[in-house]
């Protein structure tokens, strides 16, 4: 997840498609292109948990029609993506992720970018994700926030593309991203299929986009776990509180009644 929302800008040319998964250092990567790219970048876990309702609304009925079974669901996918990433410069995270092929179709100048890391650690970061053991909670309490009461309706959505994607929803293993890596190099030409980790700093980033090494820029370190956790502990906090005050609100109206 990245820091803060990011605003579509007019006229901002599409240059990258962020092809990593989540929890390989996305959040670092966005602040990178951010700067490289003198432009906004879409990130997904961001804009749906953060932006207006609209953006998780948008995704979830694209996925509701991805994968395409028919032409109109195509168009559907492809005029959503549109919508969400006019203005933008790139892209990143979930689910987008897995939209590659049609991000590919649209922006075929635009460069793939997958970020990567080691694999055993990938999933341990991705074993705190919540599973479908918490949904139920998390649907009820997120209820009165606007936005957020969508979310577990996203958060299937996902797991839907993810079951067709890699097989299995939960939980992550090697072979989930292995078949990641193998997906993307069927559908991406070898050519215009860049790996690059976080890790390495500017210098691989750079060079594949052809820009210079910002002097004196230190290169973007956001933790993806530590800034999903303490969203999340926000987001349970706030719909705790908000039904505490419907029903101190409900109490209050009924009080007159008690008294009759």
């Amino acid at each position: 997840m990245g820091n803060r929302v990011s605003k579509p800008k007019p006229g901002t040319e599409f240059q990258v498609i962020g092809a990593g998964l989540p929890r390989t250092g996305t959040a670092s990567f966005i602040e990178a292109l951010r700067i490289l790219l003198d432009g906004p970048v879409y990130h997904g876990g961001t804009q749906t948990t953060l932006g207006k309702p609209v953006e998780i609304k948008s995704w979830i009925k694209l996925l509701s029609h991805w994968p395409p079974a028919n032409p109109t669901d195509r168009e559907v996918v492809l005029d959503i993506l549109r919508d969400r990433i006019g203005g933008y410069a790139a892209i990143t995270d979930s689910p987008a992720a897995g939209l590659v092929e049609e991000l590919v179709e649209l922006y075929p100048d635009a460069k793939v970018i997958c970020t990567v890391r080691d694999k055993d650690s990938w999933v341990k970061s991705m074993a705190g994700v919540s599973g479908a053991a918490t949904m139920w909670f998390l649907r009820g309490v997120l209820m009165p926030i606007p936005g957020m009461r969508h979310f577990v309706d996203y958060i299937e959505g996902l797991r839907k593309q993810w079951a067709f994607l890699y097989g299995d929803c939960e939980p992550a293993t090697v072979k989930t991203y292995d078949r990641h890596m193998m997906w993307l190099k069927e559908i991406v030409p070898e050519d215009r299929l860049i790996l690059f980790n976080v890790k390495d700093g500017w210098g691989p980033l750079c060079k594949a986009l052809g820009k210079r090494v910002p002097e004196g820029v230190p290169f973007p370190s956001i933790n993806d776990g530590q800034a999903i956790d303490k969203f999340a502990k926000l987001m349970v906090q706030r719909g705790i509180l908000r039904w505490l005050v419907i029903f101190l609100t409900l109490g209050l109206a009924f009080v007159p009644f008690i008294w009759i």
